[in-house]
């Protein structure tokens, strides 16, 4: 193009226009990186970022294994304010440096892969009405890093809600009708007595004798929901005791202190371990005042380890070949500090060997962190209560997040969460 060098005012515009092309360019062609490593000031809400962006109809990229797990985004004005509102570190790179970032993710050496999010799950927590966001981890965390869910109960689940979510969190509930086993302990307290009187309202309401025969009703939708497509991600009492459930259906395995009437005297030799997810071969605890539900938990009352030697290791899988146990396992630490629940951990000899282990502590027996597929769907069981309250008692006050924004064990809660927003890739064959 020519230009008329005898008029400066035209040639003050063409070079305005020129620099105005070239900025907007190199707007357009920038991104935000959410690093996922040990510089980023609050990993949790991270997650919540890349939700709300998810949420606002926009992709974004979970680059697995690099720095941590990061997520890339197109570059926003809007996303960027909005980390900085809610103190997430974040960068602003180049098209050449996101470019760059993929090229090395694509090397065929390097563990790395792209998995691309593409929209906000919908996410539901099994609990009654007046629960608190501190009651259990889950909803907690969900709380803190501002992930939006629904609280969904037994009437909810039977009257055929449960479709319209994309994953499920369970926690401590009790799916055998025994409360939990707190009889011994707390049958005289307030809040146990109010908890047997309304469950026994539902259940009566919804046209059962008994608490734990409403109780296998919902654990049955639940397998249907999972079975459906659905994504059921479960701690602290609730794996064990969903299980025992599933495969106690039609046996009486509840102590007359439950349900009123004496248990089946050959209630184990009636389970049937073709029913359940994860465990098998394990045997129930028929006294009601001991304060466990089978012999799957590795044990609240039976672990001798110190609390200064409880950890466990995350697996490493491959990236490119094995994407879902790689997203599940993202973190900034391989190594988790140990923490306690109504079931803690899971003992190594009662899980299905179709299992997917994903988080041990191999010296001592007990698994933290298993995987598995049914039907459509996938469910994930993670032992423990809270990762940040080593020994969470009744009546503990609630952990403050602000104090544990780089929670690895609360990270691996919030990769279950986002995990239903991945785009399915093709199996490799």
């Amino acid at each position: 193009m020519i230009f008329d060098t005898g008029d400066p005012d035209m040639f003050k515009k063409w070079i305005l226009f020129f620099l105005l092309i070239v900025v907007s360019l190199g707007a357009s062609a920038t991104h935000l990186l959410i690093p996922m490593d040990n510089s980023q000031k609050n990993h949790l809400k991270a997650y919540g970022i890349t939700y709300w962006v998810l949420d606002n109809n926009q992709e974004a990229e979970w680059l697995l294994n690099y720095r941590g797990g990061s997520f890339l985004f197109g570059f926003s004005k809007t996303i960027q304010d909005e980390c900085n509102i809610r103190g997430v570190s974040v960068d602003v790179i180049s098209d050449a440096q996101a470019i760059s970032i993929r090229d090395q993710i694509a090397e065929p050496s390097v563990n790395m892969d792209i998995i691309k999010l593409s929209k906000a799950p919908k996410v539901a927590v099994y609990a009654p009405k007046t629960n608190l966001p501190w009651d259990d981890a889950v909803t907690l965390v969900l709380t803190y890093a501002e992930i939006p869910y629904d609280l969904i109960y037994d009437e909810e689940v039977l009257t055929g809600s449960l479709p319209k979510y994309d994953w499920l969190h369970l926690h401590h509930e009790d799916f055998t009708g025994q409360y939990g086993k707190f009889w011994a302990s707390y049958q005289n307290a307030e809040w146990y007595r109010t908890e047997v009187a309304e469950a026994e309202k539902m259940a009566k309401a919804l046209g059962f004798s008994k608490v734990s025969q409403m109780k296998l009703a919902v654990a049955k939708k639940i397998r249907d929901f999972v079975a459906g497509g659905g994504y059921l991600f479960a701690m602290c009492s609730a794996p064990d005791s969903y299980d025992v459930a599933l495969a106690a259906e039609g046996v009486d395995i509840c102590a007359a202190q439950f349900d009123g009437d004496p248990m089946d005297s050959q209630a184990q030799s009636k389970l049937d371990f073709s029913k359940t997810f994860a465990f098998e071969n394990f045997t129930i605890v028929t006294n009601p005042y001991e304060y466990e539900i089978s012999s799957i938990d590795a044990g609240s009352q039976r672990r001798s380890i110190r609390k200064d030697e409880d950890f466990f290791a995350l697996f490493e899988f491959s990236a490119k070949w094995d994407p879902v146990p790689t997203m599940l396992c993202q973190d900034h630490e391989r190594i988790i500090t140990g923490f306690m629940g109504q079931t803690t951990a899971f003992r190594n000899d009662q899980i299905k060997s179709s299992v997917l282990i994903m988080g041990e502590n191999k010296a001592i027996g007990e698994v933290r962190y298993i995987h598995g597929e049914y039907g459509k769907g996938t469910w994930t069981f993670f032992g423990g209560h809270d990762p940040e309250d080593y020994t969470h008692f009744v009546y503990d006050p609630p952990t403050e997040l602000d104090l544990f924004p780089n929670s690895p064990g609360y990270r691996l809660i919030l990769n279950n969460v986002l995990f239903p927003a991945a785009k399915k890739k093709k199996q490799k064959t």
